[in-house]
């Protein structure tokens, strides 16, 4: 496994080549931005350790460019631990956010939950389908009758979290564990404000129900 590792501290950044060469990984490590945008597009990567404080481009910069063309896991790497900058993180779309000073060991731990999920998807079927929306993961698309529909980042990851688990009722803590990322600080009401949102877009538009409220628990996709 390729990780990219963009962060401009020298010392913290060959502390954590060490350890992940230690570990197994091919590790190649940049200190600015704009590199780190070029290599993680043209390099291939399966993973992106990503500081937000970069010279050059931001961290968030980075981020936002890259999800235009790519859905390579990334992990941000700050010492900005407010609350606002997490949330600026994960709606740019990050997979999730670890604030220094960390922990190795967790760190390496969130790197083998994320890699084991993108090697869990890369083995399963790349298109879901339910109720007539069509989701294209190595497309980052969602479609319904051939109509595009356009969601954001989290909005995309709920759609998906709930019809890869198809009739499955999952409560607001699952939801924003897998939208959010599992040290997410907001309320999780925020969850039915993306539920409403993918109404507006799904349901309204189509005169579908597609997302089934279940009063007390939370959130299910039921196929009839």
């Amino acid at each position: 496994m390729k990780i990219l590792l963009i962060e401009d501290e020298e010392k913290i950044a060959r502390f954590i080549e060490l350890e992940l060469r230690h570990e197994g990984y091919d590790v190649e490590k940049v200190y600015n931005g704009r590199t780190g945008l070029e290599l993680a597009l043209s390099g291939g990567p399966d993973l992106v350790l990503l500081d937000i404080m970069l010279p050059e481009l931001s961290g968030l910069e980075v981020l936002r460019r890259l999800r235009r063309e790519s859905d390579v896991p990334v992990i941000m790497l700050t010492a900005r631990d407010a609350v606002m900058d997490k949330v600026s993180g994960l709606d740019a779309g990050a997979d999730d956010y670890i604030t220094k000073p960390f922990a190795i060991e967790e760190l390496l731990a969130r790197i083998r939950v994320i890699l084991r999920k993108k090697d869990r998807g890369t083995k399963e079927t790349r298109r879901l389908c339910v109720k007539g929306v069509t989701m294209d993961i190595d497309r980052h698309e969602v479609t319904f009758d051939g109509e595009s529909i356009e969601l954001n980042h989290r909005e995309y990851e709920l759609v998906r979290t709930l019809m890869e688990n198809k009739n499955i009722v999952m409560n607001r803590e699952q939801l924003l564990r897998a939208v959010c990322g599992y040290d997410y600080m907001g309320e999780s009401n925020v969850i039915d404000v993306y539920v409403r949102y993918i109404r507006s877009k799904i349901d309204e538009r189509f005169g579908i129900r597609f997302i089934t409220t279940v009063r007390g628990v939370g959130y299910a996709i039921k196929e009839d």
